[in-house]
């Protein structure tokens, strides 16, 4: 059915909203069109004094002019003039009602909500009406839009104002994530991979004897035992390193671990030869 099913009036520069037709529609369509308006009520000062949201089944028209705007849901078969008639008229009688001052000091939605008389009166009159019984206004509003027609959006694209702010542009936080890369282990990583077991497994077997004379014979030995282990753990994670090459990351910690194993063998050498 071709009618206007929801109408209100909005503070331009922040969206809110000063009156609205008390209507109750439990429709799944209608109440995601009410959602779709309030998103587009918070950035009309972007846009152009006239414009339309297109859908399916349901289309919003919006009128702004000095501190206020418009806003009506229409069925999407219901004609652009007429609405812009309707929106025209409810814009005069609101402000013939409510001066500039009390716009901009009201601090509450729905401030003016009595207006809402108001609204029903000349919604009902709108859906009751014919073009022909408004000729007049008609040929006036259509003559305006052939000039200056209004801006189209896809009802579907209000979704994407909710949260747009500074200049119309969403604030988007954008968070960058480290990438890593597998790569292949060369010739090289192999070569080194496989010393590093050696010397494992040799500083491994080291530190064990090392452990046992230290235990049965020499309790002052602990520290030989630590110098032979520690270079065993070291290898240990030079060769998981070696398995799980990771680019960006995991190779950066391989030479500080070769600069651990180079110098614990440079101490035990040391104190070897003392």
């Amino acid at each position: 059915m071709s009618m206007i099913f929801f109408a209100c009036v909005v503070r331009v520069r922040d969206g809110l909203p000063l009156s609205a037709s008390t209507d109750f529609h439990f429709n799944r369509d209608f109440l995601e069109c009410r959602k779709r308006l309030k998103a587009l009520s918070s950035v009309l000062a972007q846009y152009p004094s006239r414009g339309t949201a297109k859908g399916r089944d349901l289309s919003i028209h919006f009128l702004s002019s000095g501190d206020i705007a418009c806003m009506a849901i229409c069925s999407s078969n219901y004609s652009t003039i007429m609405a812009f008639c309707f929106l025209e008229e409810l814009q005069w009688e609101f402000a013939a009602s409510y001066d500039t001052t009390s716009i901009n000091l009201a601090s509450r939605p729905y401030a003016f909500l009595e207006f809402d008389n108001v609204i029903q009166k000349v919604k009902r009159h709108f859906n009751r009406t014919s073009g022909s019984q408004t000729k007049a206004n008609w040929e006036k509003i259509q003559e305006e839009l052939k000039f200056r027609p209004p801006v189209q959006l896809k009802l579907e694209d209000t979704e994407l104002m909710n949260g747009m702010a500074n200049g119309g542009h969403a604030e988007v936080h954008v968070e960058v994530v480290p990438t890593y890369r597998m790569q292949r282990v060369t010739p090289l990583g192999i070569l080194s991979l496989v010393l590093n077991i050696m010397c494992g497994a040799l500083n491994l077997i080291r530190g064990v004897h090392l452990a046992e004379y230290s235990f049965q014979e020499d309790h002052e030995g602990l520290g030989n035992v630590i110098a032979f282990f520690l270079p065993f753990l070291a290898c240990v994670f030079q060769v998981l390193l070696g398995c799980v090459k990771i680019a960006c990351s995991l190779l950066t910690l391989k030479l500080p671990s070769q600069c651990v194993c180079t110098f614990v063998h440079c101490v035990f050498q040391i104190k070897k030869e003392c």
